[in-house]
C-alpha cells in the first residue's frame, strides 16, 4: 500500500453562501447606521441636546453623527490589519461584533434629563463604536464577495453588499415610521426611539450565524499559503499605494457627498424649512431609496460589461449636472417636486455605488487589500459624508439651496477628475 498521503481539497464557498453572507453582514450594519442616522434628526436633538436653541441642537446631533465617519478609518486600520494577516472570515465577525454591541448600547443610554452631559458623551463614544466595526465590515464583505467571483463577474457579485445599504435605509426608515404610528410622540421620545437599537440585536444573531459557516476566500487562502503577508499592511498601503490610495478616496467622495445631502440633510431641511411632518417625509423618503436599490444592479452590470472608469465617469458627471438644477425641486416644497428630487438622488447614488466597491478594492494587491480598499472608503466618509449635513445646513441657511447644489457638483467633479486619471481594472486580475 502506498504512504504517499492525499491532499484535502480546498474547502470552497458556494456562490449562494458568499452572496447572502456578504449582503446580510452589510445590511445589518447599515440598518444599525442608519437608525442613527435617523435619530439624530429626529429624536437625538431633544433628548441628548437640549436647549432653547433648535438648530443649535441640531447641528451638535449632527455633529454626534459625524463620530463614526472619523472612527471609520480607524476600523479600516484595525481590522484591516487582522483582514490582511489573518484572514477575511475572523475579521468580518470581529467586525459584525462590534457593530452589534455599540447599536444595542445606544438603545440603553440615559438621556440628558436622566445624567446630564454624560448623556450625549457616552452617545458619542457608542457612536464611535458603530463607525470602528463599520470601518472594519464593509471592506470584509466586497472582499468576501469580489475574491470569490468568477471572471468577468466580479463587478455583479461586488454590488451584492452594495445593495445592504438601500435595504438597511428602507429598514431604519421603516422602524421610525412604524414607531410613528403606532406610538404617542410622547412614547416616542420616552421609549419608543430605543426599540430599533435593541431589537439589532437578533439581525447580529442571525449575520453571524451566517457568517461563521464561510471560508476563507481562494485569493487570500493562496496568500496565507505562500507566507505573501506584510508585517503592517497599513504602512505599506501608505508607503508603497498612497497614489491609489488618494485617487480612491477621491472616486468615492462624490458617492458620500450625494447620499447624506439626499437623505440625512433633506430629511431635516423637509421636517424644518419646508414643514413636513417626520412620517410624510420618511415615506417619500423610502419611495426614493427604490430607486437606489433598482440602480445598484444596473450599474454593475455595465461596469461588468462597459468597464469601470466610462461607467463612474458618466455618472459622476451626471451627478455634477444634478447638483447644478436639485434646488428649484428640493425647495418647490411640493410631493412632486421633493419626490423627484430624491430619486433622481437616490437613483445616481445607486449607479454610483453598484461598482464603487470593485473598482476601490480592485487598486490593491491581495496583501493589502483589505486595509487599503476599507480606508480609502472610509476615508472618503470623513471628507465627503462627516460634515455633509452641517456643512449643507449652514450653506443652506446662509445661501439657499443653490449653494448646497454648488457643493455637490463640486464633490461630483472632484470624482470625475480621479475616475479619469486612474487606470481600467476591469480585466485586471486579483491574485497579485
Amino acid at each position: 500500500m502506498s504512504n504517499v498521503a492525499v491532499a484535502a481539497p480546498a474547502k470552497t464557498n458556494s456562490k449562494a453562501t458568499v452572496l447572502f453572507a456578504s449582503l446580510i453582514g452589510t445590511t445589518i450594519e447599515f440598518f444599525d447606521f442608519y437608525i442613527f442616522a435617523t435619530a439624530a434628526v429626529l429624536v437625538f436633538p431633544t433628548l441628548f441636546f437640549p436647549g432653547n436653541d433648535p438648530d443649535l441642537a441640531r447641528l451638535q446631533s449632527f455633529m454626534t453623527f459625524a463620530i463614526a465617519f472619523f472612527a471609520r478609518p480607524i476600523g479600516s486600520a484595525l481590522f484591516g490589519h487582522f483582514g490582511d494577516r489573518i484572514g477575511r472570515k475572523a475579521t468580518l465577525v470581529a467586525a459584525l461584533l462590534t457593530m452589534g454591541l455599540s447599536t444595542v448600547a445606544i438603545g440603553l443610554l440615559p438621556s440628558y434629563a436622566q445624567v446630564g452631559v454624560l448623556a450625549p458623551l457616552l452617545l458619542a463614544l457608542c457612536r464611535f463604536g458603530q463607525g470602528l466595526g463599520l470601518g472594519g465590515e464593509w471592506g470584509g464583505a466586497i472582499l468576501l464577495a469580489t475574491e470569490n467571483a468568477p471572471p468577468g463577474k466580479r463587478a455583479w457579485y461586488g454590488m451584492f453588499p452594495q445593495l445592504g445599504a438601500p435595504i438597511g435605509f428602507l429598514m431604519a426608515s421603516g422602524s421610525f415610521l412604524l414607531l410613528g404610528e403606532f406610538l404617542s410622540e410622547a412614547d416616542l421620545f420616552a421609549w419608543g426611539w430605543r426599540l430599533p437599537f435593541i431589537a439589532s440585536s437578533v439581525l447580529v444573531l442571525i449575520g453571524l450565524f451566517v457568517r461563521l459557516k464561510i471560508h476563507e476566500t481562494p485569493v487570500f487562502q493562496a496568500t496565507l499559503d505562500k507566507h505573501e503577508q506584510v508585517k503592517v499592511p497599513m504602512l505599506t498601503v501608505f508607503k508603497h499605494h498612497g497614489k491609489m490610495l488618494f485617487l480612491g478616496t477621491c472616486i468615492a467622495l462624490a458617492t458620500f457627498v450625494l447620499f447624506y445631502l439626499v437623505t440625512v440633510f433633506a430629511l431635516s431641511w423637509g421636517t424644518t424649512s419646508l414643514g413636513y411632518s417626520r412620517e410624510h417625509f420618511l415615506v417619500l423618503q423610502m419611495i426614493a431609496i427604490l430607486f437606489f436599490a433598482a440602480c445598484i444592479p444596473v450599474s454593475a452590470l455595465l461596469a461588468d460589461r462597459h468597464g469601470r472608469k466610462v461607467t463612474l465617469g458618466i455618472i459622476s458627471l451626471a451627478i455634477a449636472v444634478f447638483g447644478l438644477f436639485m434646488a428649484p425641486l428640493l425647495n418647490s416644497g411640493t410631493d412632486a417636486g421633493v419626490l423627484g428630487f430624491l430619486c433622481v438622488g437616490l437613483a445616481l447614488m445607486g449607479l454610483t455605488y453598484g461598482p464603487l466597491g470593485t473598482i476601490l478594492s480592485e487598486l490593491f494587491p491581495t496583501n493589502v487589500r483589505y486595509t487599503g480598499a476599507s480606508l480609502t472608503f472610509n476615508l472618503a466618509g470623513i471628507f465627503g459624508a462627516s460634515l455633509a449635513p452641517s456643512i449643507a445646513t449652514w450653506l443652506g441657511k446662509q445661501y439657499g439651496l443653490g449653494a448646497v447644489g454648488y457643493y455637490l457638483a463640486a464633490a461630483a467633479v472632484i470624482t470625475l477628475l480621479a475616475v479619469l486619471v486612474t487606470q481600467e481594472t476591469k480585466n485586471q486580475q486579483l491574485d497579485n
